[in-house]
């Protein structure tokens, strides 16, 4: 999908070198914001930065934040470094992936692959990159190799009990899953 996409209060340019945000993934913002507040200059890792809807938003609305946003696709990183320059906004983008969470953080934030088929996938999503849709384990992977405070992970519909008992099993603890808009468990939060 080419052209422009809002998100919170951002205009993003979208097109088919990444994934279009979501409005469920305005929840992940949500929470990753609500987790930070009270905790000066965080320092936060975006894993798939993809267009750059979360790590922007974040930096947005906390000009505070020294945010890193990875991705492996360099074609993705092209992308959410053109809609950082074009909004002014300050975030270091780089490849990478999973491995980047072991640095350490205040904050991992992710919304990773997880859809298994294409088969019976939402008509608008055929268009999207595969490699940001097809996806098992990346939940799991990121919860056991993060050296964090906070993680805050995006989960296809049916995953969030699962994902959730992935984080209890990896350490952390007051773990929730909350639901987007249209009710459905959308985000799994812990913290360490």
């Amino acid at each position: 999908m080419l052209g422009e996409w809002g998100f919170r209060r951002l205009t993003l340019r979208t097109d088919p070198r990444a994934l279009v945000p979501r409005p469920e993934t305005e929840i992940v913002v949500e929470r990753s914001l609500a987790l930070l507040a009270g905790i000066a200059s965080p320092r936060v890792l975006d894993i798939g930065v993809g267009s750059g809807a979360i790590a922007l938003a974040l930096k947005d609305e906390r000009s505070d934040v020294h945010i890193v946003g990875v991705d492996v696709s360099q074609d993705a990183l092209a992308l959410s470094r053109e809609n950082a320059e074009r909004l002014g906004l300050d975030v270091e983008l780089r490849e990478g992936g999973v491995d980047a969470a072991a640095e350490g953080w205040d904050l991992v934030v992710s919304n990773p692959p997880y859809v298994s088929t294409l088969d019976g996938l939402q008509p608008e999503l055929l268009h999207e990159p595969e490699n940001a849709l097809l996806g098992a384990g990346f939940h799991e992977t990121i919860a056991r190799v993060a050296r964090t405070r906070f993680l805050v992970l995006e989960v296809g519909d049916g995953q969030a009990e699962e994902v959730a008992r992935a984080l209890r099993a990896a350490g952390y603890e007051d773990v929730v899953v909350t639901p987007d808009l249209a009710g459905v468990d959308r985000v799994v939060e812990g913290r360490r």
